[in-house]
């Protein structure tokens, strides 16, 4: 098995660039439906409630277990793209966008420059995801349709679902389960680029409802990686944040074999305490103490931590999930002995491609003398975040949800600091008269159109009219 060995200096400097084949994505749609334990790869149909496995259909489609023979999953659409595309492009696109990418990803106006990093905004499971959805309620639109929590983390993306009147059932607070028991079987019900927890999609399948699946391909990806560690023994050790539907998606995959186990830490200082305790330096006790919120049920250090597999949130800093895995590896080869490392330490490549394209491109970015950086997207969307913390390193940064929250006329700029929970206003955000470079990103949910009117309300609090950019 393809393990990979990295140098300290490597991840830290964010240096790293894994690549992988171009076939990925796609790849990964035939595993969509590879929930179901004793179930092959090649085998994407939902069983029926005797076992059996349902009929193969084209359009990937499962027997609804009812009885009634009607398809019940779907992953590929429905072959509505085209009659939905004008709609996607009139609510997504973004003319400011349009030209920074066909001026090698800059604008100037005045004294001031806009400078795009190259990789930015949508990433291909996003677009997916939407354009899914919004095929979903071309193809039934007279049905009741739910969303399984958020599709993306973007709240304009989301407010537009929501105004085509697609209903969203929200986890419990603090990442509990989805509460189904409104859904019938003549329902759809949409789930989202993350991904749902095992038991969830079992209680939609349950119910007979028509499935439209959204996961993108690399949760999938990583999802496998998961699962693979249960079936071995290995007990799966997860850089994400435990609240987060897709980290709880992942998790679940563990239990797919019994005896499976998985253990959640947030950033590297968390993989310390884990080290800490394999290293005999924490107690048990003082680990689940930490972490009880955070482990599989009944989890025991002594006996869960024998054998570990490293897999991660997707779209986690790369750089992060990455020394995160060595520096576990390197704590149970001073522990336990290399060769004992060897056999019972796994750790690969699960890091989403688009998440590491789009923090490559802010480090490019970076190098250049920016006098500020403005990152566009929800705040609680992990890769955004994690774009933000890597431009707070070198520049002056400003996390802003939407481009809304750019006020030309006073000046000022709501945004959320890094690490806090809450929204601050500040002025004097950018120089009124001096020459300005800003940077700007965007999160792998962020539209274009969203990209594009925050740059316009860059140009317009310097008095710049961003209609008369051409």
């Amino acid at each position: 098995m393809a393990c990979f060995r990295l140098t300290p200096s490597s991840v830290l400097r964010g240096t790293l660039r894994v690549t992988r084949s171009s076939s990925f994505i796609e790849a990964h749609y035939r595993l969509a439906t590879a929930r179901f334990k004793g179930m092959s790869d090649t085998s994407v149909k939902a069983p029926g409630p005797d076992g059996s496995a349902a009929p193969t259909t084209r359009n990937m489609q499962a027997s609804n277990p009812n009885g009634t023979g009607a398809p019940t999953y779907f992953r590929k659409g429905f072959g509505l793209k085209s009659e939905i595309q004008s709609e996607l492009e009139s609510d997504y696109t973004g003319h400011l966008v349009d030209l920074l990418k066909a001026r090698d990803y800059t604008l100037t106006a005045g004294d001031v420059t806009i400078r795009l990093a190259r990789e930015f905004g949508f990433c291909y499971g996003v677009e997916r995801a939407v354009e899914y959805a919004y095929q979903a309620r071309k193809k039934f639109p007279d049905r009741t349709i739910y969303l399984a929590g958020e599709i993306i983390h973007n709240p304009h993306v989301n407010s537009k679902l929501r105004a085509m009147g697609i209903t969203f059932l929200m986890p419990e607070s603090g990442g509990g389960h989805i509460d189904f028991s409104g859904v019938r079987a003549e329902d759809v019900v949409i789930l989202p680029a993350f991904g749902v927890t095992i038991s969830d999609f079992e209680t939609l399948r349950k119910i007979g409802c028509v499935m439209v699946d959204t996961t993108c391909g690399s949760v999938l990806n990583v999802w496998k990686r998961v699962e693979s560690y249960a079936r071995d023994g290995f007990t799966s050790l997860i850089h994400g944040k435990y609240y987060h539907e897709e980290t709880r998606a992942t998790a679940s995959q563990a239990e797919k074999y019994e005896g499976g186990r998985y253990f959640i830490v947030r950033n590297i200082d968390e993989a310390r305490l884990l080290c800490d305790f394999i290293e005999s330096r924490l107690s048990a006790s003082a680990l689940m103490e930490r972490f009880a919120h955070a482990a599989s049920p009944k989890f025991d250090p002594a006996r869960d931590l024998q054998r570990i597999g490293v897999a991660n949130q997707t779209t986690m800093l790369a750089r992060e999930s990455l020394a995160i895995g060595e520096l576990v590896g390197q704590a149970m080869a001073r522990a336990r002995g290399d060769e004992y490392a060897k056999q019972n330490f796994r750790t690969f490549d699960t890091i989403c491609s688009a998440t590491q394209e789009r923090q490559d491109a802010v480090v490019e970015l970076l190098r250049e003398p920016l006098d500020v950086m403005v990152v566009i997207g929800g705040y609680n969307s992990s890769n955004t975040m994690s774009l933000a913390a890597l431009c707070s390193e070198t520049v002056r940064t400003y996390h802003v949800e939407d481009a809304d929250n750019i006020d030309p006329d006073s000046g000022t700029i709501r945004h959320r600091p890094l690490g806090e929970q809450g929204e601050i206003e500040s002025t004097g955000w950018v120089p009124p008269n001096a020459p300005i470079t800003v940077g700007v990103t965007a999160g792998a949910s962020t539209p274009n159109n969203k990209i594009g009117e925050a740059v316009g309300r860059i140009f317009a609090t310097r008095g710049i009219d961003p209609k008369a950019i051409r």
